[in-house]
């Protein structure tokens, strides 16, 4: 759920009620001050509480999930910002030019998998290897290759170890994009299906058009 669509809308929302209690309180009601504010305060809170209630309930009908599991993935997405922001950090630290791009790669696809978990959370059930397995090895590894890139002398064991990372995150940035696939690949198939239909569709426009030139010929 997008926080900022949220708050706006329970701000558009809870002020002018919380306006509406205060001046009916003490207008209409002739109450104090005080005790107006606090009844318009009381109020904002309840019309708060309620419509980001209405809010949450509409966005789990769309994406068909129920509370629970709302809260399931909402606590995992949380624990993998943690995640990609040290990711982020470490990728950043690294002062290696030849695996720039790596890096950036690495960066791009976790980050994009994350906005899309976040934007549809039902898609989390289809990238549990990139939030269970995948983030966390890429996360240990760059971490692993930031401390030995760093040293101020390298031996031969470090170079070594260095190479074999690379080597890991090469093929850990080929699992990241195969969970990004496994990820939109029902958007892939529903967008073949539609290309699919629209072709059908022109070429029967064609076929139509081809007999319809063939008659005006005859």
């Amino acid at each position: 759920m997008n926080r900022f669509l949220s708050f706006l809308v329970q701000f558009v929302v809870t002020v002018p009620s919380a306006v509406t209690v205060w001046f009916l309180s003490y207008f209409a009601f002739d109450l104090t001050f005080l005790i107006s504010s606090a009844i318009s305060l009381a109020g904002a809170v309840v019309v708060s509480k309620i419509t980001s209630g209405v809010m949450t309930s509409k966005f789990l009908k769309k994406h068909q999930l129920t509370r629970k599991e709302y809260r399931y993935i909402k606590k995992n997405l949380n624990e993998a910002k943690q995640k990609i922001n040290k990711l982020n950090k470490s990728l950043f630290s690294i002062r290696d030019l030849p695996t720039i791009k790596q890096r950036l790669d690495v960066l791009r696809i976790t980050r994009k998998i994350q906005s899309m978990t976040q934007t549809e959370p039902k898609r989390f059930y289809k990238a549990e290897k990139f939030y269970f397995s995948h983030l966390d090895s890429v996360v240990e590894l760059t971490e692993k290759y930031r401390f030995l890139s760093q040293q101020p002398k390298k031996s031969h064991e470090i170079d070594v170890s260095l190479y074999e990372t690379r080597q890991t995150l090469t093929d850990l940035t080929k699992a990241l994009e195969e969970d990004l696939y496994h990820i939109v690949s029902d958007d892939l198939d529903s967008l073949n299906f539609e290309i699919d239909v629209a072709k059908h569709s022109i070429k029967k426009l064609n076929d139509t058009k081809t007999i319809d030139e063939s008659r005006r010929l005859k």
